[in-house]
Parts: structure tokens; C-alpha cells; sequence
């Protein structure tokens, strides 16, 4: 059984949250004033001063909304902005879905404080559950407020920090309450082609495929263990056997993941650390959420002529459907873009 929380709790939560999120706007520091004042670190200016030229960018050049967002900062005094905690069944593949009235329900719950994040997670730990917590760096409000630049982006490379702005900002444009992979998938094809774009604006090279196809190629290993997993639950038997089953599982997993890293990339070791780590069920539930439907997203964006406006015109489209119909539309672009290749 997973979390439930009752009335009070439910309310201890949302207050939780506020005063996170009050926080964040009680500590925000214009970006332009700080760039003015000369006592600012320069190379903290340096990279805000990087920030506010992709910020301008993604308006201009994206269609992205052009707003207050991102155009403060926040230093946090610690690693992440938030901490969030996906659970599953023991036994099961799909997240105990955790829902809210904005948002709709998603996949995990999240907390502006490590503690509380641990303190919940050992409940659900408690209850039988497999748990996961996932640090956050960076996340958007859906325009509800104006999200700040958090000191714990700044920690990212220059690609990664410009297409989090545009991955952000796409959320603010168009959002699918109860939707992830319908969600995250757009904005992450957006940070993607907006990047592409950036990078080619400042005379930049196009960016290495090695490391994505890596990702990729990483990525299908762990939806396949997902599958692996889901398939062999369904079969059912007693609590020893489904153990014993799933250990298997993830014991065969490390395996294909040696031999694919070995003959693929030899000598890359990127991903050695998470596989030896310890694995359960919740612990695959990010995967894939952020990817699903890129081709499909990509297709589209074809089809508008690689026009900004009328790529996201027909992804509102989409976004208005029933969830049915907008998946089958989503696997039939994807299907075709499978085929066109």
C-alpha cells in the first residue's frame, strides 16, 4: 500500500510547498541589476550574462513566452532545489501516481527539503513499497510565477543551461494536465531543436551525437528491464518467487549492460555507477518520461515547416484531444517518422 495522507497531511504538504516556493520568490535578485553592480563575482556574471542572452532567445527566436521568467536568480545554499520521490508497487512497474489540482497527477512528489523528502520516502518504504528519491536542479511553475535562473543550474555546462531555459519556458507554452510523457516529451523536443538553433546563431559546431546516442542506447537497456520487469510480475506467484524473479531480472540486466557498453564504447564508463548501484522497480520510473514521443514531436515540427508558431498551433491541437485519440495521433507520427527512415 502506498502513501496516502489524510486531510491534515495533505495540508501540512501544500504548505510545505508554499513556503518553498515563497522562498524562492522572497530570495529572487534581478539578473540586470546584478550584472550593473561590480562587486557581482565575474564569473557568476559571466554565466548569468549567458542565461539573459538565451532567455532573449527563446522569445525571439523560439515563440517561447516572453515574461519575467528567468530573468532573476537565486542562490540556494545547497545542491538542488528540490527532491522528488517516485514509488511503486513492489512488485509493479507503474508509479503510485501522486496527484494535485494544477498539475494533474504525475509520477512523483515533490519536496523543497531533503529531510522531508527522506521522511516520506521511508514511510512508503515502510508500507512495502520501492522508492526512488530524484534530486531536482531545475523546474517550472507553469507561469504561475516567475521562475528565477537557481544557482544549481549554473552548475551545468552552457548547452545544458540554455536548453533547461527553453525546456522550461516550453512547459510554461503548452502543458497536458495528467500528461508526463505527452509533456516532457514536447518540452524536451523543443530544448533539443531550440539548442540546434542557439548554438547555430552563435556560429557553434553542431553538437557531438556520441553522447546521445549513448544516452539512447542506455536509455533502451532500462525500458527493456522496465518490460522485462512488468512481464514477468504479470505472471504472478508467491512473494519468494516474484523476489527471487526480479533480482534475475536485474541481475541479467547488469550483464547486457557490460556487454553492450564493452562492444559498443569501449572504455566508457558513464553509467557504471548507476548500474552497481542498488535497483528497484522506482528507480526505473524516470526513464523515458522525457523521450517517448520525441520522433513524434519531431515529425510535427516537419509537417509546420519548422515553423515555431505553427509547429506548437498543432500541438495545442493535440493537447485538446481526449487522451486516446492524442496517443494513437502521437504513435501514428511516430510510426510514420519509424518508416520515413
Amino acid at each position: 500500500m502506498g502513501l496516502v495522507l489524510c486531510g491534515c497531511g495533505s495540508l501540512r504538504y501544500y504548505a510545505h510547498v508554499a513556503h518553498g516556493q515563497g522562498e524562492l520568490v522572497l530570495h529572487r535578485r534581478s539578473i540586470a541589476r546584478m550584472l550593473r553592480d561590480p562587486s557581482t563575482d565575474p564569473k557568476l556574471a559571466a554565466r548569468l550574462a549567458l542565461s539573459q542572452e538565451a532567455r532573449r532567445f527563446a522569445s525571439r527566436r523560439l515563440d517561447l513566452p516572453d515574461n519575467r521568467s528567468y530573468t532573476r536568480y537565486v542562490d540556494l545554499h545547497r545542491p538542488y532545489v528540490a527532491w522528488n520521490v517516485f514509488a511503486t508497487p513492489r512488485y509493479s512497474v507503474d508509479a503510485l501516481p501522486q496527484c494535485f489540482p494544477i498539475a494533474g497527477c504525475v509520477a512523483y512528489r515533490g519536496y523543497f527539503d531533503q529531510a522531508r523528502a527522506q521522511s516520506a520516502a521511508g514511510r512508503l518504504i515502510a508500507a512495502g513499497d520501492d522508492v526512488w528519491i530524484g534530486p531536482v536542479p531545475a523546474y517550472s511553475t507553469l507561469g504561475w510565477f516567475a521562475d528565477p535562473i537557481l544557482s544549481s543550474m549554473l552548475r551545468w555546462d552552457d548547452d545544458e543551461l540554455a536548453g533547461t531555459i527553453f525546456h522550461e519556458l516550453a512547459h510554461q507554452r503548452i502543458y497536458v494536465k495528467g500528461d508526463t510523457a505527452f509533456n516532457e516529451s514536447f518540452a524536451s523536443f523543443v530544448q533539443a531543436e531550440g539548442l540546434r538553433q542557439w548554438r547555430s546563431s552563435r556560429g557553434l559546431p553542431a553538437q557531438d551525437d556520441r553522447n546521445q546516442a549513448i544516452d539512447d542506447g542506455f536509455t533502451g537497456l532500462v525500458l527493456d528491464l522496465r518490460e522485462r520487469l512488468r512481464t514477468r510480475y504479470a505472471l504472478g506467484g508467491g512473494d519468494a518467487a516474484l523476489a527471487a524473479a526480479k533480482q534475475a531480472e536485474i541481475a541479467a540486466f547488469r550483464v547486457r549492460y557490460a556487454q553492450w557498453r564493452d562492444a559498443h564504447w569501449p572504455g566508457e564508463h558513464r553509467y557504471d555507477a548507476w548500474v552497481a548501484a542498488p535497483i528497484n522497480n522506482a528507480r526505473l520510473l524516470p526513464f523515458g518520461l522525457y523521450d517517448r514521443w520525441l520522433p513524434a514531436f519531431a515529425a510535427l515540427f516537419r509537417q509546420a515547416g519548422r515553423r515555431w508558431p505553427a509547429f506548437y498551433a498543432q500541438v495545442c491541437a493535440l493537447a485538446k484531444q481526449p487522451a486516446a485519440q492524442r496517443e494513437a495521433h502521437l504513435q501514428a507520427l511516430q510510426d510514420d517518422k519509424a518508416v520515413a527512415r
